[in-house]
């Protein structure tokens, strides 16, 4: 089989796994068909093609835009560079946006774009022409806009290409005063917000760390409860594998094997992952790092012995080949399907808990959700919570003081009471809450239907948040 058609059957089956997970909790509702079908189905789809002139000769570009659902708007979803984008990938990506939004209370549709382009063989110059060209196009069709659709970064792209999309729609959309608030993950210096970068990689920590405090669930794959001590494989070792492996790291979990491209490494009592990734930009290589052992077949790490596995690199990289030879407990599904329906329904015979992309990889969003907020009301996190916290901790230094009235509180202690919190620290406190109810409710759901997996409850809790979406809209009278 040729490159080009695998990757085309990988799209397809990613699709048809999303459908019949979606089928499969629909089972459990009573509502008509033709609002489950409308649910599923893509709202609007934008193909593009533009001609772009690299290294003196005229190249035409494809690219996407696809907008899943209007329940909510803006649509939200990010942009993917890759020279494998097609119409069905970016599709069911943006369909993915619209459950994983719903998941999390966060007020967006679902939406997802996509160029078609190697960022490895073309310059900076050229990517940042094609950028620029590319929301032209977009807002030649409205597909993009504060209120309308807001991009964010996605696989081979980051700050430097949202920056250029806000530079772009601001130079033709001058005297719009939410402007900043057109694309997310932009630098902080452009509007950005701290901590957006880590969002994914961090949110998987918290999802992961979650199901490890629960002991019903941990008996069942016959572990303790918490994550130290808990040995990791992860597979991906760029911006979300990277957040992912350095957070479970410093909480005490054990990465015994990392996974690229070229091969894997693996070292029984551990890995650093800092040393690891500096070895990594030194050489352009995990293999041959000092004290572990090289994997040829990067494939052959997911089936190494450990508590938890992390697929944060391709879909459907467990398949109904592999998946009798997986031996970890605990599966996290930080990239978009890397588990097949087939592989699905063996690993859940096996008894392996799946923590599904749909909840787990929401971090993104979320924090995506905070910059938005934080580009429409047209001031700093730091300055907005200024007074709101300073206040609320002088009520609460006063009660404490009443309570203590034989012991006075220093005036010194008083003023590192009343310190006021940083951006990043208010971040990472809503992501953090927001993935904890997220998986609370998740695991309500499962509780109460007494559903055996944790992936049909999250796109049970996801349709029925996005059908109570239209009931309250009355859109179907």
């Amino acid at each position: 089989m040729s490159k080009k058609n695998h990757i085309t059957g990988s799209h397809n089956n990613f699709f048809n796994c999303i459908e019949k997970n979606f089928n499969k909790a629909a089972q459990y509702l009573s509502v008509d068909k033709g609002l489950l079908d409308h649910i599923k189905s893509c709202n609007s789809i934008y193909k593009i093609n533009f001609p772009i002139k690299i290294d003196n000769k005229i190249k035409v570009i494809e690219a996407y835009r696809v907008q899943h659902s209007h329940h909510k708007l803006p649509c939200k979803g990010g942009i993917r560079y890759s020279n494998t984008v097609s119409h069905n990938e970016i599709m069911n990506l943006a369909g993915l946006m619209t459950y994983k939004c719903a998941i999390m209370d966060v007020p967006f549709g679902g939406a997802k774009g996509g160029i078609k382009v190697d960022t490895q063989i073309i310059s900076k110059e050229d990517i940042e022409k094609v950028t620029r060209r590319y929301v032209d196009e977009l807002i030649k069709r409205n597909f993009i806009g504060p209120k309308i659709d807001v991009p964010a970064p996605d696989y081979g792209s980051g700050e430097r290409e949202m920056n250029w999309i806000l530079d772009t729609f601001v130079s033709l959309y001058p005297n719009n005063i939410d402007a900043l608030a057109c694309v997310t993950g932009k630098s902080v210096s452009q509007g950005g917000i701290e901590g957006r970068k880590e969002s994914t990689g961090l949110g998987i920590f918290h999802g992961i760390k979650g199901l490890c405090e629960i002991k019903d669930e941990m008996r069942s794959v016959g572990l303790d409860v918490g994550i130290e001590g808990k040995k990791v494989i992860i597979q991906g070792l760029g911006n979300v594998g990277y957040y992912a492996a350095n957070f479970l790291h410093k909480s005490g979990a054990i990465i015994i094997a990392l996974a690229e491209r070229e091969g894997a490494i693996y070292n029984e009592k551990g890995l650093n992952v800092s040393k690891v990734v500096s070895h990594l930009q030194a050489t352009g290589s995990l293999l041959n790092f000092p004290n572990a052992k090289n994997i040829k077949n990067s494939e052959k790490a997911l089936e190494l012995e450990c508590d938890i596995l992390i697929p944060a690199a391709l879909e459907n990289v467990i398949h109904k080949n592999n998946a009798n030879r997986i031996k970890a407990k605990i599966i996290g599904e930080a990239a978009n399907g890397p588990i097949t329906y087939e592989a699905d329904e063996i690993l859940e015979k096996k008894g392996i808990i799946i923590i599904p992309d749909i909840y787990l990889n929401s971090g993104g969003v979320i924090v995506s959700y905070f910059e938005w907020l934080k580009n429409l009301s047209h001031i700093s996190y730091n300055k907005m919570e200024k007074k709101i916290s300073k206040n609320m901790n002088v009520g609460l230094l006063k009660i404490i003081q009443a309570i203590c009235s034989k012991n006075r509180i220093e005036k010194g202690q008083q003023t590192n009471f009343l310190k006021e919190s940083k951006e990043i620290d208010l971040v990472r406190l809503g992501l953090k809450e927001s993935m904890n109810k997220g998986f609370q409710e998740i695991l309500e759901i499962k509780k109460s239907l007494k559903i055996n997996n944790i992936r049909t409850s999250a796109f049970l809790l996801a349709i029925n948040k996005i059908i109570h979406s239209y009931e309250k809209s009355d859109m179907f009278p």
